[in-house]
């Protein structure tokens, strides 16, 4: 996907609805965590682990010259030999504290203990944001959630547009990054993204993230 595909996803969806929500998502990301140096904390379901998510808010967080975006990458099981930048458990959420953000990603429906640690965060005033299914029990914890088409249980778009939540994930780290920038520095960088593309095309697929 990446530079692209995003911008194709872009022309086609120009003027919906849908790209908008996108776009105001990412924009509460954003400005949830920027102001406050950081402090984003990701976690998926017991079923899912937003990997893909997590590695491309890492890149444009360096693209974008936004660290703030970089994640932590909240895991539901955590293992001995996993490095130290994998190897926050589930008890990181019940750390959270106000000036910090958790971005919940969920394409079915996230089981008590985290429904249990996700409220405990928002007490403790950390924002809480949801991206999945739209389940009601979740959305009613979060601060701003974006239920997306083709996850499981979640609304069909509006728009008609066959979007999944890998490609909606795609288009929020995107949005994130460059709404971060002045207009003319982010056509440049997504000159430099197109670039990096076209190495990316011709290299050995990357290890996992």
């Amino acid at each position: 996907m990446d530079a692209v595909r995003v911008a194709l996803l872009r022309e086609v969806l120009a003027g919906t609805e849908w790209l908008g929500a996108t776009r105001r998502f990412a924009g509460t990301l954003r400005s949830s965590v920027v102001p406050h140096g950081g402090g984003l904390l990701l976690v998926g379901t017991r079923a899912y682990e937003p990997w893909h998510l997590a590695a491309h808010l890492v890149d444009e967080a360096a693209w974008s010259g936004t660290p703030e975006l970089t994640p932590t990458l909240v895991r539901h099981r955590v293992l001995g030999s996993d490095p130290a930048h994998l190897s926050a458990g589930l008890g990181r959420i019940e750390a959270a504290r106000r000036g910090e953000t958790l971005l919940v990603v969920a394409p079915d429906a996230p089981d008590a203990e985290l429904l249990t640690r996700v409220h405990d965060a928002r007490r403790a005033g950390a924002t809480v944001l949801a991206l999945g299914s739209g389940d009601r029990d979740l959305s009613a914890l979060a601060h701003e959630a974006l239920a997306v088409p083709g996850a499981a249980g979640g609304p069909e778009g509006s728009t008609g547009a066959d979007l999944d939540l890998d490609t909606v994930q795609h288009l929020v780290s995107a949005a994130a990054g460059e709404n971060a920038l002045p207009v003319a520095r982010g056509r440049r960088r997504f000159r430099d993204r197109l670039s990096r593309l076209a190495d990316q095309l011709t290299s050995p697929p990357p290890t996992r993230w």
